[in-house]
């Protein structure tokens, strides 16, 4: 049973309770430890070498396919060694997906548009991919590094999914493969049976990296992404920094980090049709068998709207750990701060902190979705803890805390401190919670300290 609590019952519960302490690590702790990830992070090694795709036959502006220039000059420079493909300014079209190789920087320079084909036939074969954290083969992702190392996209140019693509209606048309591909995962499916092209509809997300090290995202513009717009899957050693997502479409997070070790995300701008920043690590058993963790991560200096701002999960079957948000500004939109879990995903998520946040305007401001719908086989709650929220300020908020678990599996080890809420109309929509900390948490101008908990009967 849920919880509906308002400003006055919980100053009511709360009183006479003791006022909790928490340590304040975020001066020195917190940034000592984020300090610690970032400094460990390797960039990409990439030989000072640099070829244009000019040399390659491409022809700016004239509406041709321009991808095999594309990539000869790739091939042909990781060939000898590795450098930079330069992309000059105009508008440049690709008749199907850009597979990058490892030492090779593909760098857009100010100016230039790659757009994309709209024919989802120019995306086949199909490639091992990772979709909505299981794996299969499908529709190879627009921009797409498998098992590379020491790679970057670069430049101050458009990586374009094309606005009118035949990808975009497949949304609608998705349902049947969506729950296939989660039944192939939770039954154990050998991957080479996990088919989805020609007749099927799971869409490619506009860059993949798949098995990668060493890996820098810089400066470009994305928009009009198929599905999820910058997907890091099983790569170490990530930096992305000063990008710019630009993409409203269904599903388009900005970026998801998915079984990733060692990664900052920094100076960043997303205007997003889904999360902005996402932390994931594969779905259900598959996630599980596998079982890549999501940890060290940075996520700081970015400026994010669209309908979520940060998320972890629903993908998190493998694990998260040791991720830190510190330091953003979240817009406008439906859920600012949304953890995601089911009874299909097991999977434990451990010391995350998110601090120093200022947050304009959310329905939901703080949201647990532990029960998240689509069970299929049941019996792996997924377990959440060692979580800090502080100094974090907010203009205004529908619902502050809406937090759902199960009662075999409640949330809890949940710390607010220094949280401020200018103005909101619901502050708890608790179901199966236990000990939700709060030090000088500020609801309407009132101040609640101690505990909160709310178990159905």
């Amino acid at each position: 049973m849920k919880n509906y609590l308002s400003s006055v019952a919980c100053a009511v519960m709360l009183a006479g309770l003791p006022q909790v302490v928490v340590a304040d690590t975020t001066a020195n702790g917190y940034q000592q430890e984020i300090d610690n990830i970032v400094a460990k992070i390797e960039l990409p090694n990439i030989p000072d070498k640099q070829t244009s795709i000019l040399e390659y036959g491409a022809v700016a502006n004239d509406g041709k396919d321009d991808l095999t220039a594309i990539q000869t000059a790739i091939d042909t420079l990781a060939k000898s060694g590795g450098g930079t493909v330069v992309i000059p300014a105009g508008e440049w079209f690709s008749a199907g997906a850009v597979n990058l190789k490892s030492k090779i920087n593909l760098k857009l320079n100010d100016g230039a548009v790659l757009l994309f084909s709209a024919k989802p036939a120019d995306y086949l074969p199909v490639v091992k991919t990772r979709w909505e954290g299981t794996e299969m083969y499908g529709y190879s992702p627009l921009i797409y590094a498998a098992n590379v190392e020491d790679v970057a996209i670069t430049g101050k140019g458009i990586i374009d999914g094309n606005a009118n693509s035949e990808f975009h209606p497949w949304y609608d048309l998705a349902h049947d493969d969506m729950q296939a591909i989660r039944t192939m995962g939770i039954k154990g499916t050998p991957v080479e049976q996990r088919q989805f092209g020609e007749g099927h509809y799971l869409r490619p997300s506009l860059i993949q990296f798949f098995g990668a090290k060493r890996v820098l995202l810089e400066g470009y513009t994305s928009k009009n992404s198929p599905f999820w717009v910058n997907h890091l899957v099983y790569s170490d050693h990530v930096t992305v920094r000063d990008i710019k997502v630009d993409s409203h479409l269904p599903n388009n997070d900005g970026i998801d980090l998915d079984s990733v070790n060692y990664a900052v995300v920094e100076n960043s701008h997303f205007r997003t049709g889904d999360d902005s920043v996402v932390i994931k690590s594969g779905r259900d058993k598959d996630g599980r068998d596998i079982a890549k963790p999501s940890r060290h991560i940075v996520v700081r200096n970015n400026d994010m709207g669209g309908e979520d701002g940060i998320g972890l999960g629903s993908e998190m079957s493998g694990g998260i750990s040791h991720v830190y948000f510190d330091n953003n500004i979240l817009r406008k939109g439906k859920a600012a701060i949304r953890f995601k879990g089911s009874l299909d995903r097991g999977g434990l998520v451990e010391h995350i902190r998110v601090t120093n946040m200022k947050i304009e305007e959310f329905d939901d401001l703080f949201w647990f979705q532990l029960n998240y719908p689509g069970v299929i086989e049941g019996g792996h709650p997924s377990t959440y803890k060692d979580i800090v929220f502080e100094n974090i300020e907010v203009e205004k908020a529908t619902t502050v805390f809406e937090m759902h678990a199960y009662k075999d599996a409640p949330l809890q080890d949940i710390i607010f401190k220094n949280v401020t809420v200018k103005e909101a109309k619901t502050p708890f929509v608790l179901d199966n919670v236990v000990g939700l900390k709060m030090d000088n948490l500020k609801i309407n101008g009132q101040r609640l300290d101690g505990e909160l908990s709310s178990v159905s009967n």
